[in-house]
């Protein structure tokens, strides 16, 4: 066990650094320069000096060479410094605790309705007649752009029936169209594994054999095939830990929500590095921690699992 969980901290280690690496290379090479949005402050940038752009730029460190510029971030990030906003000077730490709350909120709410939602189409698929016809419902939800789905429900929801608010976060009402957008691709993914893998359970021969012994199809799905079905969609529940935080960026735009979606919209438009460097850090870190308890709770659902490598057969 203790061989695993150093393994697994090695690999999370190593996401980390790539997914900062590959953030600095993307933002450098995208055109523009950050000192002259910095110093322009949203105006106009013909009206920025070159001393202040320098100024800005020394300031910063953005004229030092490329490779020292990488080393000196990334060893301020691995001792939890991640620099400082270039718009408002701000520590990176500092706005992603500001920011970070109402996305939580928002991502824990997305996945489990996510999880109930496609749990339960899930299983009714399994335990009627009709699961052809319900099964084709999570294509449409996979196949519907995130943006499309929230201005749909924005306009019957909102302009058109104002049961929920459109925009702002503020109260539990104006939760409720953000987390149902950000919900249903995950809930159709889930849905079509969790399907899947119970329509592959109960083809199996225990399953026969309960039926022979009087066993109803509903305590048969419940107490038998969901456990063993489980597992391939309890992967996919970590790995969409990512995606419900790569997903934040739209919603919250499209609902004005203020959190890291917004941060990093804003960072993203005015170059501000240390801040987009910020949140795929905060992502990655995100990622690792679920899959990492999703490695460790497999062995709880099959005891066949086990983190141990098996050791090899000694010969007689």
């Amino acid at each position: 066990m203790r061989n695993y969980l150093l393994r697994r901290l090695f690999q999370a280690v190593f996401v980390l650094w790539a997914a900062y690496t590959v953030t600095f290379g993307v933002l450098y090479l995208l055109p523009g320069d950050p000192a002259t949005i910095m110093a322009a402050g949203g105006g106009d940038a013909s009206t920025v000096t070159p001393e202040q752009t320098e100024a800005l730029r020394h300031q910063y460190g953005l004229d030092q060479p490329l490779a020292e510029q990488y080393g000196t971030r990334l060893l301020h990030a691995a001792h939890g410094d991640l620099g400082r906003s270039v718009q408002s000077g701000t520590p990176v730490t500092h706005l992603i605790a500001q920011a970070l709350p109402t996305t939580l909120q928002l991502a824990a709410a997305a996945m489990l309705l996510a999880v109930v939602l496609g749990g339960a189409l899930a299983l009714l698929a399994n335990w009627t007649r009709s699961g052809r016809l319900l099964l084709s419902l999570p294509a449409v939800g996979v196949s519907a752009p995130t943006f499309w789905v929230g201005l749909v429900l924005v306009q019957l929801l909102s302009f058109r029936w104002r049961v929920f608010p459109a925009f702002g976060d503020e109260g539990l009402d104006a939760l409720v169209l953000p987390s149902v957008t950000l919900a249903l691709p995950g809930a159709a993914l889930i849905a079509q594994v969790l399907a899947r893998s119970l329509r592959t359970a109960l083809a199996e021969p225990y399953v026969q054999t309960a039926l022979a012994k009087g066993a109803g199809r509903g305590r048969i799905l419940f107490r038998h095939a969901l456990r063993n079905a489980s597992l391939p969609a309890l992967t996919l529940i970590g790995v969409m830990t990512g995606n419900v935080l790569g997903g934040a960026v739209v919603v919250e735009t499209v609902f004005a929500r203020a959190g890291i979606g917004r941060e990093t919209a804003a960072a993203v438009t005015a170059q501000d590095i240390p801040v987009v460097q910020g949140v795929v850090v905060l992502g990655a870190v995100a990622f690792v921690l679920t899959t990492l308890a999703v490695d460790l709770i497999h062995p709880l659902l099959d005891p066949r699992i086990t983190t141990t490598t098996p050791r090899p057969a000694v010969a007689a």
